[in-house]
Formats: C-alpha cells, structure tokens, sequence
C-alpha cells in the first residue's frame, strides 16, 4: 500500500471529495484506486475563512510499483510503514526465572506492565493507591467535600495523574518503530474510541480512561500479572560489591514486609515526593531538570473557538478550539501554554496536606462551559535552584504551601482577574467569567504565590497572548493558583540499557524520572523500558 499526506479539502467537502482528491495527487483513474483508509485526519485553521481538512490515507491501487516510480522524489507519496509491534523477547516456558516489578500504575507503568505480561513474564505491579474506582471516590472527596487522602488522589492509585485530564494521546516525540499505535491500539481494545487511531489530536476524556485502566487491569492479570494496591515502597535493598558496583537486590514495603527483586521499573510519577527522597538517600543517581511554574488560566470556550474558526467556530469536526502559544520575555524567560484542556475544568491536584496544586481536565465531550490551561514560566536548576537535587521539589512546596494559605487554608485555591493582575491589585470579587476550580476559589493577589520573576514575565507576555488570541487579555479571564506539576523537577539518569546509571536492576521510568511528558509518551517510555527489562532478563 501506499501513504499519502497532505491532502487538504475544504471543511464542508463532500464524502466523494476524498476519492477523488487520491486520484487527482497520485495522477491516476478512479477505476485504479481499489480502496482507501483514512491514517489521520486534521485541521488548519489558519484562515479562519477558509479551513482545510488536511488528511493522511492508505491506498490500494492496481499498479502501485509505476505510481511508487512517479513519486520516488515526493515525501507526500511513500510505501505504508509496517506500524505492527513486534515482541523483542519471551520468557522462558519454563519460567525459573525472578518476576520483574513494576512500581506504580499510572501510563508508563502499565505499558511496561502490559508488555511484560504479553512476553509472559508475569510483573508484579505495586501502587501505593487504590484500585481506580475507590481512587476515584476520594478525589472526589478532596473536590467536593476538602478532605485529602494523601495515598488516594488526583496523581497517587490505579492510572496515575492522567486518569484525572484531558486524556490527550498526542506528543512529539519521533519513533521509528511507531511505539504510539501499540499503545493507542491497546486502548482501543481497553475501549478508547476507535478515532483515537485517526484524529490528528485524539484525546479520551476521564470517565472513559477509567474504565479502559479497569481494562488494561484485567489483561494484565489474564497473562499472569499480580496487582498489589495500597502498597509503598519505603526503602531499596542495594547490594556494592567489592570494585564499587551497585544492583539491586529487592524492596522494603510501607508494611515492613520484604520483596526480593532485581529487576524493577520506577514509573512513580511526578508527585512522588517522599519516593524521590527516598531513592536519593539510597544514593541512587539523580540530577535536577528544568520545569515550569505558573497559574491555570480560564476563557469561556465560545471566545476560544471564535478566536480560531471565526464563523466556523461549532462545528462538530472541529469540536472544541484549543490553542499552544509561547513567548520569550525580555527578563529571558518563555512563558506558554500548557496542557491545553477545551471544554473542561480547573481541578485540585495536590497529593499532600497543608497545599493547593491545580491541574486541568476534561470529558470526552469536552462540552464544559470554559477552556483552561496551564499558564507558566519556564525555570531552570542553575538560575532559579541550584544545589541539592531536590532543591527543585522545595521551591515547589513553598508555592503550593504560599497558595494554600491565600485560599484560605482550606484546599481552596487562590484566583484573580486578569485585569487585576496586570494593575497589580488584590481581586476582591471576580467578573463575567465563572471558575471552575474545586473545591472553590478565593479571590487575592497570585502575585503573593509565585516568584517575582514569573509574575514579571505572566505580566508581559499577557497582552501578547492577547494579540494572537482576541479575548485572551479580557480583564475579566479567571486566573486560579498554582500550577506547579508541570513535569518532574529531577531526572533519574539512566545508561543506553535504561538502567540506572549507578544502580543495576533499577529501571526508571516515565514522568517521574524525567524521560516523558504525558500519557502517550509516558506509554512508549513504558515499553521501552519493558523491553530492556527483558533483554537484561535473558542475559
């Protein structure tokens, strides 16, 4: 078969537009085209008066070798990648070997989980929270009722952090060997919707990730696997050998209880503070990385997808607008967009006592009444915390704890108009544009809750933003803090075989380790480190 790209129709194109579009770039009769599959289907948007369905398809046709021949020089026209996955080991029949372990349950986990499974070495799987279900009653308790369970949140049970999101299943990463379609075709069979394989940005929503984690759940433990909720690792048994040589020999749990093990995936997430020091104090090697800091920031989604469709802004192939906008300050920071959620709510993302950490989310459907998303200043360990490779988990403490206190002490989260911000006035009251945060908001001064240099730059970058996005600068847009978990503060280094550079067995993983961003590329990361997991195993 044959891909071809870039294909662009109008919006309102007729079904036999597509057809025809295919015979028309490959140069062909329409009795020579057998069949087609759309691959991916987007938008451009770029004006607003005439938008472009931009397509990408698979076609069939009668002599594909002297089609292939015309377009040898075109990147437009190439032979279909082979986009299967293919198993790089399998356990021994026999078994005789140490189950792997897989610490935690969020995307990168259960991808590595599931690949090990499917190679039939039967992971344990350890999360310190709940099954999703029971995790999901108490987030539910922290949005509705002010009561945290720091083991049982928005980041710590079954799914991790992105259970509770918009369920993006896009990202940028570059690979070879198409690690994505396993991972969005394995959803699907958890019960994603099948345009999840097509659409140019798919997203599922959290009511459907959680029963496609049940899913996922179940065919894990139909090849073996053994779930161990409400189960914290507090401590490394790591054994030095006489030239200096660290491996890992097992785990010591919250229970007291012993798990030999010598191979383990670390896919802890981004939130597990207490881990991270833990794994530190092991001397496990760690380095601090760059992340951002900032606010959620809310616009009804009306004034979003006017902005980028104009008087195509409804539409249902092109749903709810979203947008990704950037800026680099004169102070020399870059302020921008993050984690974009249409249609959706600002939520309450902290996973320990005493402070407030906002996150966004949304449904399916995406059909709430305003847009959010992350609005925030990039900040690095030279410039902004130097020394202790922890140092980056204080600074975030301190902000999460500073916003604790303006929203009253309570888990109710800090807000501001716009307008007020940039007057540099506290908000006592807030305008036309109603906060989704739960479980409430108080309205003060965010410039009480984040570092000077962030707010400089949120200040200059606004009537930026505004300029590219009519309604973006509106005085009376909801800015609710802090948004503070944009990804991991340290990076768990690893070697060329993904173990950890000092400590053998020890494999990190995904968000928390600092190699993913995201539930799709934490996913790939999961099966990568998987497959080292296995490789290292027949060795």
């Amino acid at each position: 078969m044959l891909r071809v790209s870039n294909l662009a129709l109008p919006l309102h194109h007729a079904d036999e537009a597509l057809p025809a579009a295919i015979c028309k770039r490959l140069r062909i009769g329409a009795r020579e085209l057998t069949r087609f599959a759309i691959v991916r289907r987007g938008n451009d948007a770029r004006d607003k008066s005439d938008i472009q369905l931009v397509y990408v398809v698979d076609v069939q046709v009668k002599n594909e070798g002297a089609v292939l021949a015309r377009f040898r020089k075109d990147r437009n026209v190439q032979v279909t990648p082979d986009t299967r996955y293919k198993f790089v080991a399998q356990a021994p029949a026999g078994g005789g070997f140490k189950r792997p372990v897989v610490i935690g349950a969020g995307p990168c986990g259960l991808f590595a989980a599931l690949i090990l499974a499917q190679m039939g070495y039967r992971p344990i799987i350890l999360d310190r929270g709940k099954v999703v279900r029971e995790r999901t009653k108490d987030t539910w308790g922290l949005w509705r009722k002010s009561v945290l369970n720091p083991e049982s949140n928005v980041q710590f049970g079954e799914g991790g952090a992105g259970t509770f999101s918009d369920g993006k299943l896009y990202s940028r990463i570059k690979d070879p060997r198409h690690l994505d379609r396993k991972v969005l075709t394995e959803f699907v069979k958890a019960g994603a919707p099948p345009e999840i394989l097509t659409e140019a940005h798919p997203h599922i929503g959290t009511f459907r990730l959680v029963t496609m984690v049940e899913s996922l759940r179940e065919t894990i433990e139909g090849l073996g696997g053994e779930y161990r909720f409400s189960t914290r690792v507090d401590g490394l048994d790591i054994e030095t050998d006489a030239d200096g040589n660290r491996r890992l020999q097992g785990l010591h749990l919250h229970d007291g209880s012993y798990l030999e093990a010598d191979h383990v995936v670390m896919a802890i997430g981004h939130s597990a503070r207490d881990t991270f020091a833990i794994l530190h104090a092991a001397g496990v090697y760690v380095e601090p990385k760059p992340f951002s800091i900032g606010v959620r920031i809310e616009h009804p989604q009306s004034w979003i997808d006017t902005a980028r469709f104009g008087a195509n802004a409804g539409h249902p192939i092109l749903g709810a607008a979203e947008y990704h906008i950037s800026h680099h300050c004169s102070n020399g920071r870059t302020v921008y967009s993050f984690c974009m959620c249409p249609g959706g709510t600002v939520v309450a993302a902290t996973s320990e006592e005493g402070r407030v950490a906002t996150n966004g989310m949304s449904q399916y459907s995406r059909n709430e009444r305003n847009a959010n998303s992350g609005f925030v200043v990039a900040i690095d360990p030279a410039r902004d915390y130097p020394g202790d490779p922890l140092a980056g988990l204080a600074l975030q403490r301190h902000w999460e704890e500073r916003a604790f206190v303006a929203g009253g002490s309570n888990y109710k989260a800090p807000a501001q108009r716009l307008g007020d911000f940039l007057a540099g006035k506290p908000s006592t009251t807030l305008g036309t544009v109603t906060p989704s945060y739960r479980p409430g908001v108080t309205p003060t001064d965010l410039a009480d809750c984040l570092p000077d240099y962030v707010v400089a730059a949120m200040r200059e970058a606004i009537p930026v933003f505004g300029r590219q996005i009519p309604g973006y600068d509106h005085p009376d847009v909801v800015m609710t803090g802090v948004e503070t978990r944009t990804s991991s503060p340290l990076r768990f280094t690893r070697g060329s075989d993904f173990q950890s550079l000092n400590t053998a067995g020890l494999f990190p993983a995904g968000e928390g380790a600092g190699y993913a961003g995201g539930i799709l590329s934490a996913s790939v990361d999961g099966i990568k480190v998987a497959e080292a997991v296995a490789r290292s195993m027949e060795q």
